[in-house]
């Protein structure tokens, strides 16, 4: 494993040969070891290396390991950082305090091998998955943000070109978005029907901000996209229907990987006025 991808474990302990003993369980392993000795050195220590777990011996002077889980678990920083607790106390009381002031497990002296393995491993285990959601969690508000921009700025920028120029932006729009597509669904991967085209394009326009929904006639060769909130902003797609091209070029991709030839046709768009979205896929 590189360097950098170790996960850091800061020891914190005013006894150096405890420190000395827990690095020398720890440093065999795939983890960058950091030392403290003191409450106030842990502190800055998180500070410049921002560590992945936090081993925290209890008793020090000034400030103790309490104090210390206290400010740590109190700032948004450092909040969701593991602390184990070392303690050579084993009465509930101590760790019932412990427990208050945010502690996220406890290891009591002197420190089993396997048992300090087995506990930072857990842990850290549990804060990759916790950072995991925290990073899909903002790439999915940036996406969002992202896309109710472009919802809002999209239709002002094309008012003001010509259609000939509207068409090779609607070109290289639909362009991007094909390629997306074949990442997201796999489209090459597997054999596909006019229902799971009708589902995708209802989906697409769903993670746009629309409101679409997909069924199948009775005679299972016509499937109906119908939606009824526009993902392309209503208002602002009834000043400029030319989103409802981009809409339509989007599904007639997706129906063209069924089979060339199935066809597209829209019957309704919100952007012309209509009450409603409504595309028709017919089979070859």
């Amino acid at each position: 494993m590189n360097e950098k991808n170790k996960p850091k474990v800061l020891i914190v302990d005013d006894m150096k040969e405890n420190v000395e003993l827990m690095e020398a369980y720890l440093v065999v392993e795939t983890y960058e070891v950091i030392c403290a000795y003191s409450g106030k050195e842990a502190l800055q220590r998180v500070k410049e290396e921002k560590p992945d777990i936090i081993l925290l011996d209890v008793m020090m002077p000034e400030v103790n390991g309490y104090e210390v889980c206290k400010l740590l678990k109190e700032n948004p920083k450092t909040q969701f950082i593991p602390i184990i607790m070392l303690t050579a106390l084993s009465e509930i009381e101590d760790r019932i305090r412990g427990i208050e002031v945010g502690a996220d497990d406890f290891l009591t002296k002197p420190i089993n091998r396997i048992e300090l393995k087995t506990r930072v491993k857990s842990l850290l285990r549990v804060k990759y998955l916790h950072d995991r959601l925290v990073a899909d969690r903002d790439s999915l508000e940036v996406k969002n943000r992202v896309q109710s921009i472009l919802t809002a700025v999209i239709p002002t920028l094309l008012q003001s070109v010509s259609n000939e120029e509207k068409k090779v932006i609607i070109n290289q729009m639909t362009g991007m978005v094909e390629k997306t597509l074949l990442d997201m669904y796999h489209f090459e991967d597997r054999e596909m029907d006019l229902a799971y085209a009708g589902n995708v394009c209802a989906e697409i326009m769903n993670q746009l901000g629309g409101s679409f929904s997909s069924t199948m006639d009775e005679n299972g060769k016509l499937w109906i996209v119908k939606g009824t909130k526009c993902p392309w902003k209503g208002e602002e797609a009834r000043k400029n229907p030319i989103l409802c091209t981009l809409t339509r070029k989007i599904f007639s991709n997706i129906t063209l990987k069924v089979d060339s030839g199935c066809r597209l046709e829209a019957l309704k768009t919100i952007g012309n006025r209509n009450d409603c979205c409504e595309f028709l896929i017919r089979a070859a």
